[in-house]
């Protein structure tokens, strides 16, 4: 499954490099801040951490410690070959932060990924947001290639799963175009029981 930071899915899928992050390192992402960071990494390119400061509104110091936490748990490393004796540069070590659909193994880990997809969610609403925000200045070409949707279809949980392991080979079978008049195309997927029908909870 992509439990993914977002900006991040546009490598086609033979040359898709991932990360499947322990619970510890899985920890380190639970922090927006450092999902954006990592997404505009992998998008972008390498950066060092005062051009993230500046990307993001914040003080170089607390960019240079979310990116020491980054490196620290591998997602991020020195870009060597951009490095020099005054500027450290920092590029993505993957392209992909992947986490599996099965229960974690214990409370603790259950706690840290929920945590970590409550993140998701946050960066996730904001690109989002931004999306239809800048919806108006789209060519009617990708106005019309855009979605904001959802359905609503009563399944089990195995036909659940079943339906999203399909939608994630669809993804990763999709090959980049290399044409002019391509784009970077972000697909959020998200999928879920409507809330309150399975737990019951009526808030």
């Amino acid at each position: 499954m992509f439990a993914n930071d977002p900006l991040q899915f546009y490598a086609p899928a033979m040359d898709l490099t991932s990360i499947t992050p322990t619970p510890q390192a899985l920890k380190a992402l639970t922090h927006p801040v450092r999902l954006r960071m990592l997404g505009l990494l992998r998008v972008e390119g390498s950066a060092t951490a005062t051009q993230l400061a500046t990307r993001l509104g914040l003080n170089s110091g607390a960019t240079s410690y979310h990116l020491r936490q980054l490196a620290t748990h591998g997602f991020i490393t020195d870009d060597e070959e951009r490095g020099n004796g005054r500027d450290r540069w920092w590029k993505a070590a993957h392209q992909a932060t992947m986490t599996g659909r099965e229960a974690p193994p214990d409370d603790e880990a259950r706690e840290t990924l929920d945590a970590y997809l409550q993140s998701v969610v946050t960066v996730l609403t904001e690109q989002l947001q931004r999306a239809v925000e800048e919806r108006a200045l789209l060519p009617d070409a990708w106005r019309a290639a855009s979605e904001f949707s959802d359905f609503g279809i009563r399944l089990t949980p195995a036909r659940a799963k079943a339906l999203m392991d399909h939608l994630d080979e669809i993804l990763l079978g999709q090959e980049e175009d290399d044409s002019d008049d391509a784009a970077d195309f972000v697909v959020q997927l998200t999928a879920f029981p409507r809330p309150g029908t399975v737990t019951g909870d009526p808030s």
